[in-house]
């Protein structure tokens, strides 16, 4: 796809639970649309993280200041029209909402995998702050893209490219673009 910088460009979320290969997807992206990326784990207050390392999950009111503020970042981007890509778990449609109320143009790209595969990539992590311990937590929460959700779910254990290239086709065009 080739990327007319006039345009309004898209803001994408790369969803999912954790070890869905969001960062790797995400980076992709923006990298191949040329827009800013961001990951949400970085705008966890520390209080979050050392919460989610010691093995205990978020809750929403935990989340509801870390939301608005990557909605804040959605919002900006927006706003300027240069589009941007941020992660986030966006496990429930409530969180999603709240990032659509900040960007209504928002796109979610939400990754899916299999409990074996995800808490395999998690185990062999190094240097983040999120256990396997919580993945089944994350996974009991997941509230799945619904269809009048703009977005499209895809399948993490296929290869980065291929889910770029996929995502790319499936990517909302600013007005007179074509896919490659």
């Amino acid at each position: 796809m080739s990327v007319n910088t006039e345009s309004h460009l898209p803001c994408i979320v790369v969803a999912g639970v954790s070890g869905t290969g969001k960062t790797t997807l995400a980076r992709l992206l923006a990298d191949r649309l040329g827009v800013p990326f961001a990951e949400a784990d970085d705008f966890h207050p520390p209080a979050s993280i050392a919460k989610m390392s010691a093995g205990i999950r978020l809750d929403d009111a935990d989340r509801q200041p870390w939301l608005e503020s990557l909605g804040r970042w959605l919002h900006e981007r927006d706003t300027t029209g240069s589009g941007g890509v941020i992660t986030c778990s966006a496990l429930k449609r409530s969180y999603r909402n709240t990032l659509r109320a900040a960007c209504q143009d928002v796109f979610f790209l939400h990754l899916t995998a299999g409990h074996d595969l995800l808490a395999d990539r998690i185990g062999k992590r190094t240097g983040h702050f999120m256990p396997r311990s919580l993945l089944d937590s994350q996974l009991a929460a997941l509230e799945p893209l619904a269809p009048d959700e703009p977005g499209a779910t895809l399948d993490a254990a296929l290869a980065p490219e291929t889910l770029a290239d996929t995502a790319m086709h499936l990517l909302p065009r600013p007005h007179g673009e074509d896919p490659e």
